[in-house]
């Protein structure tokens, strides 16, 4: 597991917009902070604008982004989304849960993590409709010696 007992910024990720790592590790347990659709670029999947300017929001295309990278915080922390043990998430509207729940339900089922969902007033940026945190559980190898 990287960064054992600290928090990692992961290069080439969207950078925390604050003084916080996408992980930090604390023994076998592996905390993603609160995690959006932002890429690298600072753009926003399932954000876009037609010619006039117009916003078009997509909870779907959010929700999949935000999943994926999750799933690639995990990876670098030597995990993956089937160590998920707990997650949180916040929809900036409760009308967007039937989307979200959809697209969850392709990644997780019942056997899958305990979850949180709660409406927020608003997230950090006004394109985003929903951000999700993680608890992970990642049993590290015994050491020898």
């Amino acid at each position: 597991m990287s960064g054992e007992g600290k928090g990692r910024v992961i290069p080439g990720k969207a950078r925390p917009r604050g003084r916080f790592p996408h992980y930090r590790c604390a023994g076998d347990f592996v905390f993603v902070s609160g995690t959006s659709s932002r890429r690298p670029d600072n753009s926003f999947a399932g954000a876009s604008a037609d010619e006039y300017g117009t916003v078009s929001l997509d909870i779907r295309e959010q929700t999949r982004a935000v999943i994926d990278n999750i799933a690639e915080i995990l990876a670098d922390a030597g995990g993956s989304l089937a160590d998920v043990v707990d997650v949180t998430s916040f929809l900036v509207n409760m009308n967007d849960f039937g989307g979200y729940n959809a697209v969850y339900a392709e990644y997780f089922d019942e056997a899958g993590p305990a979850r949180t969902t709660v409406a927020v007033h608003q997230l950090p940026h006004p394109h985003l409709l929903i951000e999700i945190k993680a608890t992970a559980f990642i049993p590290r190898a015994p050491t020898k010696g």
